[in-house]
């Protein structure tokens, strides 16, 4: 039989068993003292009844029998099963992109959009996959943490704008040490992150983002969204076209997809990458590369309707007691 306590209070009935064995000893102590003072040596046959071996063996007898019944108070009480189950199954969270070079109109509607929809898109394809949402530019926020939630995580990502982080940049470093925060708990080599930017102006860190990474045991796949050709950067003011991004000099600012850090990325770390222009491919990409990086975890679940066995110990206990009752006429100790 295999139960665990989940109560630790349960624990305290094992306590009464020194209480009880001092009592019992006290007890048959104070007796003997009380028959000392009451008669001599020479007259105690005369006066008491003599005791049987077996009745020796009464406060032995007596201690087991409330053993066994704090045994099966503990399993009618306490205890379950544990069920050990091994399941498939990924841990990934999403570093998205959200610098205003997302707002970009190469890819229609956006490439923000664009990367927003091969998430979701890609939510049917897993498999009790369990799923975390990171946006990030010149910093990062972690806006729904690891979840089988999917329904959930589809609202969260559908509000996602590039406001939502005000510091500006492409930041892969500060993106990688939110996600290792967001995987304490979770061991080494189940870690997975798929990261979907336009690479651009990425601060030239993702050296110390592969090395982070390899340290924390994830393995990090990208999505490259953008054209090479280069479009305007939209500026929004709220959630109306105000113009497009211009420099110092006025001209129009050009954005475009930059694959390099974004590959090196992915092949430092045992990832793939994925251009995410097309959605159905990206997504049957996607599907392919975490299918394949499927882990193993094993767990334990505690059974609430776990069979019980305290019947048998309460059994043991009742037949002590009743071999103390039948083979004790005096109903007492009889020492």
């Amino acid at each position: 039989m295999d139960f665990y306590l989940d109560n630790y209070w349960y624990v305290l009935l094992f306590l009464l068993l020194p209480v009880i064995g001092l009592l019992l000893f006290s007890f048959l102590k104070w007796k003997k003292k009380k028959r000392e003072l009451f008669a001599e040596a020479q007259f105690r046959d005369q006066l008491f009844a003599k005791t049987s071996r077996f009745s020796k063996l009464f406060p032995g007898l007596f201690f087991l029998a409330i053993l066994f019944l704090i045994f099966a108070m503990i399993d009618l009480l306490g205890g379950k099963q544990e069920i050990k189950t091994q399941q498939k199954m990924n841990n990934v969270i999403f570093l998205l992109d959200v610098s205003n070079s997302m707002n970009a109109q190469d890819i229609q509607p956006s490439r923000l959009q664009q990367a927003k929809d091969i998430i979701i898109n890609s939510f049917p394809k897993m498999n009790n996959d369990r799923v975390g949402i990171i946006v990030f530019a010149g910093e990062a926020n972690s806006i729904m943490p690891l979840t089988t939630d999917y329904n959930a995580a589809e609202s969260y990502i559908t509000g996602i704008e590039t406001s939502v982080v005000q510091t500006q940049g492409t930041d892969f470093l500060k993106a990688m040490q939110m996600a290792v925060k967001k995987f304490k708990s979770i061991p080494k080599g189940a870690r997975k992150v798929v990261m979907i930017s336009d690479g651009e102006n990425n601060e030239e860190n993702e050296s110390a983002a592969i090395k982070l990474a390899n340290q924390e045991g994830i393995s990090v796949s990208t999505i490259g969204i953008g054209g090479e050709q280069g479009a305007p950067v939209p500026e929004y003011y709220y959630g109306q076209l105000m113009g497009y991004k211009t420099s110092m000099s006025g001209e129009t600012v050009m954005t475009k997809l930059e694959t390099k850090a974004l590959k090196n990325l992915a092949s430092s770390t045992d990832g793939s990458y994925i251009d995410g222009n097309d959605l159905d491919a990206a997504v049957a990409k996607l599907s392919d590369v975490l299918k394949k990086s499927t882990n193993s975890n094993t767990s334990y679940i505690s059974s609430q309707s776990a069979e019980h066995y305290y019947q048998y110990f309460l059994g043991v206990s009742i037949a002590l007691f009743l071999l103390i009752y039948l083979f004790n006429p005096k109903r007492d100790l009889n020492i």
